[in-house]
């Protein structure tokens, strides 16, 4: 998509190379035919602006300057030994082609990369092993395998709404879903409870790591 405002990255294999996405107002598409190693990404630009069309990134480190929020393109990328740092909330990761027709969203990816530096918020591995990653550590937490252990996590009592609102709609999550974030804080202020009661919960259960 050629025109004013449009920053393309495509064909191209670049190594140890800082990125800059920090133009609110530009576009950003990165690939087709895109291979970035051992490169820098650093991202301030909200997810409708930034594109992805089969980029292969290895070994890169993404800087999240600003929270990106819903950014479902990271499914049209492959990611492989990469770091994240910053704010992640509603994004998803790794393999789900049934997320769109386009080409791109049949080859995304994810494995060994590590998120331990990130704040995720509503976020999800689709379609990918989850056991690869190093997800954040607490107040986040992750549930592992959330459709299949969804029956184990609705017969306790959670506090507020989370059994209701989360726990309940774990079956309804997309079939490719094998791990979701949640940050306890946020989820606290918006399901009337407090991080402490739902650390208590989480952890009885082994399919939840934090």
């Amino acid at each position: 998509m050629n025109g004013p405002g449009n920053i393309i990255i495509e064909d191209r294999e670049i190594t140890n190379e800082r990125f800059e996405l920090t133009d609110k107002s530009a576009h950003y598409f990165l690939g087709p035919n895109l291979t970035l190693r051992h490169c820098t990404v650093v991202l301030k630009v909200p997810a409708s602006r930034l594109y992805f069309d089969r980029p292969l990134f290895i070994d890169c480190t993404f800087e999240v300057k600003q929270e990106l929020k819903n950014h479902q393109q990271w499914v049209a990328a492959s990611l492989k030994g990469c770091r994240f740092k910053g704010r992640l909330s509603g994004c998803d990761f790794g393999h789900w082609p049934e997320y769109s027709s386009l080409p791109g969203f049949q080859f995304g990816s994810i494995e060994d990369c590590d998120f331990t530096e990130a704040r995720m918020d509503g976020c999800r591995i689709m379609g990918c092993d989850p056991a690869t990653l190093r997800f954040p550590k607490w107040p986040c937490f992750t549930i592992l395998d959330p459709i299949r252990r969804a029956p184990e996590l609705c017969r306790v009592k959670w506090p507020g709404r989370i059994g209701r609102v989360l726990m309940e709609d774990l079956h309804a999550q997309p079939a490719r879903t094998q791990a979701l974030t949640e940050h306890a804080p946020s989820l606290a202020k918006q399901l009337g409870t407090t991080p402490e009661e739902i650390r208590a919960v989480i952890e009885q259960f082994d399919c939840i790591v934090y």
